[in-house]
């Protein structure tokens, strides 16, 4: 187990003038509140807090991360409060130590909401001191090395999350090495078959890629002291995990995978990477397509390197990277590598914008309340690849892997986005959909006449180009809801010689808004009406006496009840819906809903209610008003259909293999679809389950077949 004199021994290489009494006494108070505490290994519980404090020695944090990294449980797992650390420790440690304790205390309608709400708080936490997300990030890595102590179920849950979330996190801020040894515990994990049989076929060539190794480094090191250039080579496997994603990707034996070996050199300045660049290439021919210059145009994590692979004499492809020792520090420890609480100053004005995305990431995450579109929407903001791309000014853009030209167009300005209608790329006409690749010039096309649509959220990847459609969209549907409720006011309320102007100006209508239907002006009362939540008679019976309604008010209320419950009767076991009786129910075809989904139902015009999952793209954009609470009921007895997306290797019997696993699970495949591309299958399946669960468990016995890459839920 690691010791304070370890940590402390640590602290003092990097900063002799560092604060020690600070770890001194959050180890002692530590161990005093978690004394008699044990890990699930059996392992005293104070050992974990020792460890996360050593990891943030190592990365060269300042002595209050380091110190809250032995506090960061105290108050989740003990009786300690936010108040007394406070008290103690002082306000920076305070503020740290909330952000990363869980909202243990708040009740939460599920676990996913549970789980979304813990990310949004940490974000928030991050946004304001991104030590937050250091710590946190040192906690999953010493709980991903001892999580063989945990059950089964459990180490796949954490290691899935680990490897979607915080493996990306860490690539984020340029954790190079925290990254990569996170996804290969959770590989390890994931697909323990998979990792023991690469381990196992790499092992046994060790010795003749030690002597590859070794050969190449020789003759690198000594052409570049030919040319009088310093250099440090080195040589290594690549990791497990980045071997088997290119296995599956480009669907290869591992005896086809020809760079599974990197290079790398490190100079001692800038002038000198290139120099080392034009040797190599002179000595090896160079591979078109696998050249990149991450110097001349940094990743947005600060990381800086030539990429560049080539043949080597053997015929095999070998990767090369070049930099500096500067740029070396960096790609290693990222955010780390020169943290501003080291010399106590603020980041310059240049660092700011290396983390603008943690600001941009914070402002659309505001607007998602629902957990699953917020877990499903911040993973892709946490995307681990890039493209980059130029405006016709000459400046970079950097987009996730897929972004459209709508995305682009809303990273300039929300109004070019909106009023998008193509998009020039390399100065040839392409359409709004057209996926970004590197080294694109692009230039937006706008027209005052254009909107946008809901289609629109179908090919946008970017949070703020999402959020911006739905913003349109909702404040669209709410004026156009307000001019047809006045327009059916307008016309209904002749039928009972009532004036809508005279109405409006002795505000009759607004006071009945709010005394009967809670809202605050008469747009609330239109919007409503054209929403089709209130209906005429209900705004007129406020205003007539009751000798001055007609007579078949009752008549027409009855036939509306039969018309909902001819179609009621198909689904009353199926649904209940807050507050209504006898109402037409019908499921929304664009998510399709399984028992097990959390659901709302949504008020249609004339066509009653239709239910969806809460997190489809349908009704994440409408008003609220036109959204009613809705759950399942405990007698549904009949299947539902659902839709998976499965992405795997295009291999004889592989079709069939899937088809047995989901007829095995008990699900009725209603219709099939294979498509083809780049060495993959795309298999889309139609077919009919029990709830939640039951799809959950066909996934989860899909995914254990070998050669799937991944296994997806369609919503819509």
């Amino acid at each position: 187990m690691v010791r304070l004199e370890d940590i402390l021994e640590k602290v003092s290489s990097y900063n002799g003038s560092g604060n020690l009494d600070i770890i001194k006494k959050a180890y002692v108070f530590s161990g005093m509140v978690h004394e008699g505490q044990k890990r699930m290994s059996g392992a005293p519980y104070l050992s974990h807090p020792l460890e996360v404090a050593y990891i943030l020695s190592g990365m060269e944090m300042d002595p209050i991360t380091v110190a809250t990294g032995l506090l960061h449980d105290t108050v989740e797992d003990t009786h300690t409060t936010i108040d007394k650390i406070r008290e103690l420790f002082g306000g920076d440690i305070a503020s740290l130590v909330d952000g990363l304790t869980k909202l243990s205390q708040i009740t939460f309608n599920n676990k996913a909401d549970r789980e979304a709400e813990n990310f949004r708080k940490m974000l928030v936490a991050m946004a304001n001191d991104i030590r937050v997300l250091v710590i946190k990030l040192a906690d999953r890595l010493h709980n991903m090395r001892t999580i063989e102590a945990l059950p089964d179920e459990k180490q796949m849950k954490i290691a899935g999350e680990t490897l979607d979330i915080y493996a990306p996190l860490a690539h984020r801020l340029g954790l190079g090495k925290m990254k990569v040894e996170l996804e290969e515990l959770s590989f390890r994990i994931l697909k323990p078959e998979e990792y023991r049989k690469l381990k196992e076929q790499i092992e046994s060539e060790d010795e003749e890629m030690g002597q590859y190794i070794n050969d190449v480094k020789a003759i690198l090191e000594k052409r570049l002291s030919d040319y009088n250039i310093n250099g440090v080579v080195t040589g290594r496997l690549k990791h497990f995990y980045s071997i088997y994603r290119k296995i599956v990707e480009d669907n290869l034996d591992l005896e086809h995978v020809y760079d599974v070996v990197a290079f790398r050199i490190i100079v001692d300045s800038l002038k000198e990477c290139y120099e080392a660049l034009g040797i190599v290439h002179s000595m090896w021919k160079p591979i078109p397509g696998r050249f990149k210059d991450y110097i001349a145009i940094p990743k947005q994590n600060m990381y800086q390197s030539i990429h560049t692979t080539m043949i080597d004499p053997h015929g095999n492809r070998m990767e090369v990277q070049i930099r500096t020792h500067e740029m070396h520090r960096i790609a290693e420890c990222g955010i780390a590598a020169h943290w501003k609480y080291k010399e106590g100053k603020d980041l310059s004005e240049k660092d700011e914008r290396r983390f603008a995305w943690l600001r941009q990431l914070l402002e659309t995450q505001k607007e998602l309340k629902d957990s699953e579109e917020f877990m499903k929407t911040l993973k892709v903001d946490l995307f681990p690849e890039e493209v980059f791309v130029f405006t016709p000014d000459g400046d970079i853009k950097e987009f996730p892997t897929g972004a459209t030209a709508i995305d682009f167009a809303y990273s300039i300005h929300t109004d070019i986005g909106n009023r998008c209608v193509g998009a020039r790329v390399n100065r040839k006409m392409v359409p709004l959909k057209y996926r970004l690749n590197s080294g694109d010039t692009v230039e937006i096309l706008t027209s005052q006449n254009q909107h946008p649509n809901k289609d629109w959220l179908n090919y946008v990847v970017t949070s703020r180009a999402r959020a911006r459609i739905r913003q349109w969209i909702r404040t669209e549907e709410r004026e156009k809801s307000i001019a047809l409720g006045r327009m059916v006011c307008e016309k209904e309320f002749k039928r009972y010689d009532l004036d809508l102007n005279r109405l409006l100006k002795t505000n009759t209508l607004e006071n009945i808004g709010r005394e009967f239907f809670g809202l605050n002006n008469v747009e609330g009362l239109f919007a409503k009406i054209g929403y089709g939540k209130l209906s005429i008679l209900q705004i007129v019976s406020k205003i007539l006496p009751p000798g001055r309604l007609p007579q078949s008010r009752n008549v027409w209320i009855s036939r509306f009840k039969k018309i909902f419950q001819r179609s009621k009767k198909e689904f009353q076991e199926g649904v209940i819906v807050d507050g209504i009786d006898d109402v037409m129910i019908k499921f929304a075809k664009c998510c399709n809903p399984l028992p097990g989904d959390r659901i709302v139902g949504f008020i249609t015009v004339g066509s009653g209610i239709s239910i969806h999952t809460n997190s489809c793209l349908n009704v994440i954009g409408v008003d609220q008003e036109r959204i009613i609470g809705a759950e399942w009921a405990s007698t549904l007895q009949s299947a539902r259909p659902a839709r998976i997306e499965i992405t795997c290797v295009n291999e004889k019997g592989l079709l069939s293999e899937i088809s047995t696993a989901i007829s095995s699970a008990g699900a009725n495949i209603s219709n099939a679809d294979v498509r083809t591309e780049d060495k993959k299958a795309i298999c889309t399946f139609e077919m009919e389950v029990q709830d939640l669960n039951h799809l959950r468990t066909i996934i989860n016995g899909i995914n254990s077949i070998k050669k799937v890459v991944k296994v997806e839920r369609i919503l819509g």
